[in-house]
């Protein structure tokens, strides 16, 4: 009873917090009009590249990427850990311009991926579910959509293991136990669970995964292995390699701004300050690195080996962007100013023609030049549907420190 008031007044503290902040605001937070006014024709312009894009999209299929050579949207079914980004995108779009084309689209996708909620085969429930209906509840919390995030929790709860104090990330043979960087980023439908419903156990599943993967992911520079295989029996690290990075011992890019993001969500749903320490950690060693471009859009990995002509991924730019609006509301003030900076500039490079598509081009993507998976060469140099979700999240979240 104790840990789920606890839980409660934390949830309220998170909510007061959050009003107070925008409706205060951050006198030193200060957004340019400038790049406000480029956010509003970016909402805009991707509105009509979403419209193009769900005319392309034939019943039960989902936007992954397009390939540029032969004209092609990529696509999948709704299993695909990405499939929750198209509706989401659409959500937050709609809730920008009201064009309610965008909310029946959405609602059309979000009844095609419904039955993932009992899906126990992967760990992505949160990116396929939280992302998707977790916005939808946001516009209109119908108790039909909570039961199914609710589902979703259940799910994702049943790839949990005491022994290792995990979620595990990908299937394997019984002597493997994987998890990757990523799965942080699926905690956040776990404390959704228990404040929607007062059962703690969810919140402990997310905190024990969020500790095992800061003691085991991370190295002495605060940067992250992709992936660690544990002993499914006795939870002891087997191995710490990469499966999309460079080398085992690389700093791949997505996966360091999954672990940004990641812990910053740790600290809004705990303040736990452990956690606030970590993200600021893990944001010094992106931010100070030497390999960080100008503008601040990363090499798809900071130990690419033909830097600086190596790949840049814009995926990763956006949900840094992302992770640093949220993360400067909780640091100190000379520490906030340079994440809002850093988001700030990155906001700009991705709206310049160099990462933003024309309108009528890329498939009705946003963002071109991403870097899904180099060492299968899948996805390399291409639009991913995860980029243009945080990008808008990144956008909207910008805009809020105007308010």
């Amino acid at each position: 009873m104790k840990l789920k008031l606890l839980i409660g007044a934390i949830a309220l503290s998170a909510t007061t917090l959050s009003n107070y902040c925008f409706s205060q605001a951050y006198p030193y937070l200060k957004p340019e009009t400038r790049v406000l006014k480029i956010i509003e024709k970016n909402f805009t312009d991707a509105t009509g590249q979403y419209k193009l894009m769900a005319g392309e999209l034939a019943p039960g299929q989902f936007p992954k990427s397009y390939d540029s050579l032969s004209g092609k949207l990529e696509t999948s079914n709704s299993g695909w850990w990405c499939s929750g980004f198209f509706p989401g995108s659409l959500l937050m779009l709609y809730q920008e311009n009201h064009d309610q084309s965008l909310l029946t689209e959405a609602n059309r996708k979000l009844w095609e991926l419904e039955k993932e909620q009992y899906n126990t085969h992967t760990h992505d429930l949160g990116f396929m579910m939280y992302c998707s209906f977790g916005n939808a509840i946001k516009i209109a919390p119908k108790p039909e959509d909570k039961q199914i995030l609710l589902n979703s929790a259940k799910s994702l709860a049943t790839r949990f293991s005491p022994k290792v104090g995990c979620i595990k990330s990908w299937d394997s043979k019984p002597s493997d136990y994987l998890v990757i960087i990523d799965n942080m980023m699926n905690l956040e439908l776990l404390f959704w669970a228990t404040r929607e419903t007062g059962d703690s156990s969810y919140y402990k599943i997310a905190v024990t995964h969020a500790n095992t993967t800061m003691k085991n992911h991370y190295r002495a520079d605060y940067s992250s292995y992709h992936v660690i295989n544990y002993n499914p029996e006795t939870g002891e690290v087997q191995q710490r390699k990469t499966a999309q990075g460079y080398a085992n011992e690389s700093a791949w890019a997505r996966g360091q701004v999954w672990g940004l993001y990641g812990y910053t969500v740790m600290y809004r749903e705990t303040k736990d300050k452990k956690y606030l320490e970590q993200a600021e950690h893990i944001a010094h060693f992106i931010l100070t690195n030497p390999n960080l471009p100008a503008d601040k859009i990363p090499y798809w990995d900071f130990n690419a080996p033909n830097i600086p002509n190596a790949l840049r991924d814009a995926s990763a730019g956006a949900i840094m962007a992302s992770a640093l609006l949220e993360l400067c509301r909780y640091a100190d003030k000379k520490e906030a100013l340079n994440y809002f900076n850093t988001a700030q500039t990155i906001l700009k490079n991705l709206s310049s023609p160099v990462y933003k598509a024309a309108a009528g081009t890329n498939g009705g993507f946003i963002l071109k030049h991403s870097v899904g998976h180099m060492p299968q060469k899948t996805e390399v140099d291409a639009p991913l549907s995860y980029a243009d979700y945080y990008f808008i999240e990144a956008m909207k979240r910008y805009k809020k420190f105007a308010k």
